[in-house]
């Protein structure tokens, strides 16, 4: 029992058989989803709506704070610099000090050096000094007691002689 409206010879026609044709399911299956298709999908919309802006306000606030970290970081950073080119100009004066402080200890202990080979100069030209006058006294007494026997009496070369002596002992 179909009805057709127009047969075609080939196999093409139109079917107005409402049972057959599967009109009604279609409509029921259509208001179906008018009706209930908004309020669901809505929802599952909704939901994921919501879920995208929380993770839009987390990723947000994960931005201000990495921004404040890295505020942080290039103050700390800075600071750090600044400590370090302080650490390094003191340490470039303390070189300077302790260069100086060398150089100064160093000229010092060169004059106490030369001062006292100087003071033992001093000493050894006072010792010869006093070493060839006391030879020279010898050489002079030696002489003026060869020569002197024959022109003194025993009394005066006495005399001569302990005079002699005792001018040795006073130098």
């Amino acid at each position: 029992m179909t009805s057709h409206i127009f047969l075609a010879s080939e196999g093409f026609g139109l079917n107005l058989n409402i049972f057959e044709t599967n009109v009604l399911n279609l409509a029921v299956v259509a208001f179906g989803l008018y009706k209930f298709l908004p309020s669901f999908l809505g929802g599952i919309l909704e939901r994921r709506r919501a879920g995208i802006l929380t993770e839009l306000k987390d990723a947000e606030d994960r931005l201000k704070e990495a921004t404040n970290s890295l505020s942080k970081a290039k103050k700390d950073l800075a600071s750090a610099e600044q400590r370090a080119e302080k650490i390094r100009s003191d340490c470039k004066v303390r070189a300077e000090a302790i260069r100086l402080e060398s150089e100064k200890r160093t000229v010092e202990e060169m004059a106490r050096i030369k001062q006292g080979a100087a003071s033992d100069l001093n000493a050894e030209t006072a010792r010869v000094s006093t070493q060839l006058r006391r030879e020279a006294a010898k050489l002079a007494i030696q002489k003026a007691l060869e020569t002197l026997p024959g022109k003194l009496d025993e009394n005066a070369q006495a005399k001569f002689i302990k005079q002699s002596i005792n001018n040795m002992g006073n130098d």
